[in-house]
């Protein structure tokens, strides 16, 4: 009995969730950004590649909440920064105070529908991809990183995307990517790497392997 109860009272959360579903916060928004909205954050759930988006199982209504809320979760997050930036002008304490104020909710509603891997994936989704191609970028560029920097230098990145979160606008998150590069760049000078002649070699490494 204490058994049943046990399996009973773990399955609880699931079901719960399943039988939540996060709304689209639109009202009152412009369609057409409404509808650019909705397109962005879908194509992110897309590339989750969630077995419950899989077509044997969109006609279960768990399965089609669990995706919408994680759609309407991405959705909302852009609605309230834009909603932030109309509110407070931009660098402002006023305006800092109140990202931050809200910084970890994203993550947070997510929790509730993926694991930390995937909520990665969602935080890549939106902002380019940057980490993973920067990271990757300078690993190719300078094969002789000791472990050690390989992880400052991912750490730096990870750094780099949640501001990129709170930023505006494309432009906004690719500069805390290109303004946390300026950092490694400059850590790595001073660790003894010439970065030039790394960067001379990389291009020379790539271009013998376009021939090949």
């Amino acid at each position: 009995m204490k058994k049943i109860l046990l399996i009973f009272f773990a399955a609880l959360p699931f079901c719960q969730i399943c039988a939540q579903e996060v709304k689209l916060d639109s009202a009152g928004r412009d369609a057409k950004y409404v509808e650019n909205i909705i397109s962005r954050s879908q194509k992110i759930v897309d590339g989750l590649n969630l077995k419950c988006a899989k077509a044997e199982n969109q006609t279960k209504p768990c399965c089609q909440r669990k995706v919408l809320s994680i759609r309407n979760i991405i959705c909302n997050r852009y609605f309230q920064l834009n909603d932030i930036y109309e509110k407070f002008k931009k660098g402002t304490p006023e305006c800092d105070a109140e990202l931050y104020k809200h910084h970890f909710e994203l993550q947070s509603a997510l929790a509730a529908y993926l694991t930390d891997e995937q909520i990665d994936a969602v935080k890549d989704g939106m902002t380019f991809g940057r980490l993973k191609r920067d990271y990757q970028a300078t690993l190719d560029m300078i094969p002789t990183l000791t472990e050690e920097e390989k992880l400052q230098v991912l750490i730096w990145l990870r750094e780099a995307r949640e501001f990129a979160l709170d930023a505006p606008d494309s432009k906004g998150k690719h500069f805390w990517f290109d303004k946390y590069r300026g950092r490694t760049n400059n850590w790595l000078s001073a660790r003894g790497y010439d970065l030039q002649k790394e960067r001379d070699q990389w291009i020379q490494r790539q271009k013998e392997k376009q021939k090949n």
